[in-house]
């Protein structure tokens, strides 16, 4: 059995009045790829900011064994790198700049003695995540030029930069077109496939969830309505309990469209 990476026990949070997540437990082995589904409203979000310190909450949620509210913000984004649902820019960086924020956290203190020999590593950490995103050709580009897809793998990159062992993706592919969807999900595929690493995204497109998942997370007005491997969770029976529809019957009628 592979140790666990990150565990959540009994998470709960309110926003205002009102409770958001309610005792909701789940755990995360390194080299799978946790799938957040759940209808609108059912706290995938939240969950996902809870885990980055974004929101307050009760519970616990340990990263390798450590509770994470006992890690200092930079050592934190050295263990998670984060893609939020759209990133808005109002400043004229350079796509490489962006990309190059994402070393923040790993770069040594002004006076630091480690300070001279950061350079390198540094550098092949943003080319890496340059050329894995197939943003190297754009490097010099002012992010304010770009496309929505083009944005969204800019900030990917700036995440990946970071070399986190955990990726926590918002609806990565939010408002994107079916090209950009099939790059972003195919390259942070390809990201995983190095060991010591682990993905949790949120996404509403069960197909995604279906596709590349190993392990869900189904969310219902809070809580956890199913969690274990994708073949699991993803039953017609789950998925009617959760949406209030068959979605099984749903989707079979959507794909028998294309044959």
């Amino acid at each position: 059995m592979m140790p666990k990476m990150l565990e959540v026990k009994a998470l709960s949070a309110r926003l205002g009045q009102k409770q958001v997540l309610e005792d909701l437990s789940f755990s995360l082995e390194e080299g799978r790829w946790l799938m957040i589904a759940g209808p609108n409203g059912a706290g995938k979000s939240t969950a996902v900011k809870a885990m980055t310190r974004g929101v307050d909450y009760q519970g616990s949620i340990l990263f390798e064994g450590e509770d994470i509210r006992k890690k200092k913000s930079a050592e934190l984004a050295r263990c998670m790198g984060v893609l939020a649902q759209s990133n808005p820019v109002s400043y004229s960086f350079t796509v490489e700049e962006v990309v190059s924020l994402g070393r923040y956290s790993h770069t040594p203190g002004l006076f630091s003695s480690d300070r001279r020999r950061a350079g390198k590593p540094e550098r092949d950490m943003v080319e890496y995540a340059l050329e894995l995103t197939g943003m190297a050709s754009r490097r010099r580009q002012s992010v304010l030029t770009l496309s929505g897809g083009e944005l969204q793998r800019t900030f990917l990159a700036q995440a990946l930069a970071q070399d986190p062992k955990l990726l926590i993706l918002d609806e990565p592919t939010n408002h994107l077109d079916l090209l950009y969807q099939k790059q972003v999900f195919e390259l942070i595929g390809e990201w995983l496939k190095t060991p010591g690493r682990a993905v949790i995204s949120v996404t509403h497109d069960l197909s995604l969830a279906k596709a590349y998942g190993t392990e869900v997370l189904l969310m219902d007005q809070g809580r956890k309505a199913a969690w274990g491997r994708a073949e699991e969770v993803l039953t017609a029976e789950a998925l009617k309990r959760v949406y209030r529809m068959d979605v099984y019957g749903w989707m079979r009628k959507m794909l028998s469209q294309w044959t």
